[in-house]
């Protein structure tokens, strides 16, 4: 068997484990270091393919910042489990039902007997002076730009919503009021009392 198509079998093996636990997982902590984890095996699949920039920004972008901010919003939003664990046995029939069609819908789809080895051809090496970043570049801000833009407005709105859902009051909690604080004065807070000094 060709080392390529090795590497490729195995990454792709762990890809597809890694992507049934972000699903399968009840803890969104797990979850999310699932998807940290077919994140990078995605890259590697990249990697194989000649898509350098793709991959080293999958690795970069995602693992690196991405994944940090899903972890921080899903620590800071404090999420109660037990309503959600306590529903799950009874939406599973319609969940699997869900399932079995997209997985028809796929099989319709792509279908298997398109996977072979001459409808798919090895790509030819490119020359040592390409730059797929340069090819990159010129079809997104060319011909994807409104899609490019539409996915940063996606993005803006994902972000104002988690800053929206982390800002909210609990009443457990206590808050400082910087205002207040700014306001106070030293007579406030300070008493001098006098008093005899003892020998």
């Amino acid at each position: 068997m060709d080392l390529k198509l090795l590497v490729f079998l195995v990454f792709s093996a762990v890809l597809i484990g890694a992507a049934i636990g972000v699903i399968t997982t009840r803890n969104p902590v797990q979850a999310a270091l699932f998807l940290v984890l077919a994140f990078f095996n995605s890259a590697i699949i990249w990697m194989l393919m000649e898509a350098e920039f793709l991959s080293i920004t999958l690795v970069l972008v995602y693992v690196g910042a991405v994944m940090v901010l899903f972890l921080f919003v899903v620590m800071m939003l404090d999420i109660n489990l037990l309503p959600q664990r306590e529903g799950f046995t009874r939406y599973l029939p319609l969940g699997g039902l869900i399932v079995a069609a997209i997985v028809v819908q796929m099989i319709f789809l792509i279908r298997v007997r398109w996977f072979s080895a001459e409808n798919y051809p090895v790509p030819d090496a490119r020359a040592a002076d390409y730059s797929n970043t340069e090819e990159l570049g010129m079809a997104m801000y060319t011909d994807y730009i409104f899609q490019f833009e539409v996915a940063a407005v996606i993005l803006l709105v994902a972000i104002i919503a988690a800053i929206a859902l982390t800002m909210r009051r609990r009443p457990d909690t206590k808050y400082q009021r910087p205002s207040d604080q700014v306001l106070v004065q030293k007579e406030d807070r300070l008493r001098v009392v006098s008093m005899d000094s003892e020998s």
